[in-house]
């Protein structure tokens, strides 16, 4: 058994800073189920948006993020998350972070529904660059320890330990199993932070690396979490298609500086869907470049920026241009071909503006959250600022929290993990059939463009695998494997439940029988 103050599982933007800050205020522990540096943070190329310019306004970066969540975001959460932006910002560079600067002022680029220059980027290496200054910071604090390979099966709490199911729900910690030694840890804590980034590989085409399997999401619901909002899921209109190419996005920052969207055949197409053409939001755009690809029966569109220099592609895009490269592709002189795929996630576990659960001593930051900062689509780069600004927020009221209350669980009443009567597998192709089965099925039935019948016929096809998965999880040893499974079948079921509730199409969630936005409709989707 470990014991700790603070509990934070995830090594992103949201989980690092939130460590930093508490730090100060007791005993911390972060687990992260790879590396510390492999988190979804690493690989966000575009970069973070907040008002640095006095060409820019606070006011003006309000109405373009409620322009775009059509209708769900909250006003007093956007207008608060926003105004506290430009002090994160600063905070980020003390620790070391260096956004890419001209002639003394940040170099500002533009994104898709953005009225303005205002996102602070690292060129097209953003996300590494906070990641690699946030981490040195954090492994050179004392009180933090960092538990890598630790893969979190399932949050502590008093409701599950005392079996009092009308009795308040608190969370005492979690269980984690060590990667590398197969043992079972547990890990009790005082406050535990959830900042498990997204659940992208739930689907079969994703920007997401291979951890994002909604395992915060996953436990949070199992715990007794209210989630809310996952029918709304972000499909970033263009990946690198290519068939050895893997999960890479090509940023928005290319349209956002003149890159134009094309048939293969070399005819725009994105004035005939909004007057921003290609820096309208994202869900125009993918829903544009869905349609077209129907129409047409294209395997793909293209990217075009030849028309800007080499020695501009070459600065503002080096990862890019590189990885084009290996491709065989020269962006200099070469359109992109490119596909959308499933990229972040507008809904999540429901917290207040300090980062509070329903579940007693449990926050969430960053992506696996629902503040309503995003409504029903999100703001090109606000994702990364919302992660700064709850990361500052949550780690603010956990301090208060362990200051003003002991531990409520007694040690000795926790349990170690019981693997009762499993077995190791000898079946694993059941996983990898099931782990296919489920992202083709998403992919397929809950996609861009969504039907009632392709929804049904989703959940009948879900609850029948996670029957199956449920009875290999409880007669075998679990494994990394089995709980990502278990995961993406419970996130997977949520956004099917989400998204047969919504009667109507706003933002991100576009279904063939009900085309037009309804005002009954305009509320959160609550599980």
């Amino acid at each position: 058994m470990i014991q700790t103050d603070f509990l934070v599982i995830g090594s992103g933007i949201a989980g690092l800073l939130y460590a930093l800050e508490v730090a100060n205020h007791g005993s911390v522990t972060l687990i992260t189920k790879k590396e510390t540096a492999e988190a979804t943070t690493n690989y966000a190329q575009g970069g973070i948006a907040a008002v640095t310019s006095s060409l820019d306004s606070i006011d003006s970066h309000i109405e373009d993020t409620l322009r775009s969540g059509y209708g769900l975001c909250r006003p007093e959460v956007v207008k608060t998350i926003l105004s506290e932006g430009p002090e994160r910002i600063r905070k980020l560079t003390g620790l070391g972070v260096k956004f890419l600067q001209k002639g003394g002022e940040f170099d500002l680029g533009q994104e898709g529904g953005h009225s303005r220059r205002r996102v602070l980027h690292a060129r097209d290496r953003t996300g590494a660059e906070i990641e690699r200054a946030l981490l040195e910071a954090v492994k050179s604090h004392p009180n933090l320890t960092i538990l890598e390979h630790h893969f979190s099966i399932d949050l502590i709490t008093t409701q599950k330990i005392k079996g009092e199911t009308g009795a308040p729900n608190r969370c005492a910690g979690v269980y984690a199993l060590d990667r590398l030694t197969g043992e079972i840890k547990t890990i009790v804590s005082r406050v535990t932070l959830l900042a498990t980034g997204g659940a992208g590989k739930v689907y079969l085409y994703t920007s997401n690396p291979d951890i994002a399997t909604g395992d915060g999401m996953a436990m949070a619901h199992r715990a007794g979490a209210r989630l809310a909002n996952l029918e709304f899921v972000q499909f970033h209109p263009t990946c690198l298609f290519h068939p050895q190419a893997k999960s890479f996005l090509i940023s928005e920052a290319v349209r956002g500086e003149g890159g134009s969207l094309k048939l293969p055949n070399g005819e725009p197409f994105m004035e005939r869907y909004h007057p921003m053409k290609e820096l309208a939001p994202r869900d125009v755009v993918a829903r544009a470049i869905d349609t077209e690809m129907k129409r047409s029966g294209a395997e793909f569109v293209l990217l075009d920026i030849t028309h800007k220099s080499e020695s501009f592609l070459r600065e503002r895009f080096p990862a890019i241009l590189k990885t084009c490269n290996q491709y065989g592709i020269d962006i200099t002189r070469q359109p992109i071909p490119v596909v959308p795929a499933a990229h972040y996630f507008c809904g999540g576990v429901v917290t207040d503006l300090e980062g509070h659960t329903n579940i007693g001593g449990l926050y969430a930051a960053g992506e696996v959250a629902c503040t309503g900062l995003h409504g029903a689509n999100r703001l090109a780069s606000n994702s990364l600022l919302e992660a700064a600004v709850m990361a500052h927020r949550a780690a603010k009221a956990s301090i208060g929290e362990v200051k003003q209350s002991a531990v409520s669980t007694q040690l000795s009443a926790i349990p170690d993990w019981n693997p009762g009567t499993a077995v190791d597998s000898d079946e694993q192709v059941v996983i990898t059939q099931n782990w296919d089965e489920i992202r083709r099925t998403m992919w397929n039935f809950v996609g861009i463009v969504r039907s009632s019948k392709r929804l049904s016929r989703a959940r009948q096809r879900i609850d029948l695998l996670r029957d199956e998965i449920n009875q290999y999880y409880w007669n075998f040893k679990v494994t990394p494997d089995l709980l990502e499974l278990r995961n993406i079948a419970t996130v997977a079921d949520l956004i099917i439940q989400c998204a047969l509730w919504r009667k109507e199409s706003r933002g991100l969630h576009y279904t063939i029988d009900y085309p037009e936005t309804q005002e009954e409709f305009r509320r959160d989707t609550i599980l």
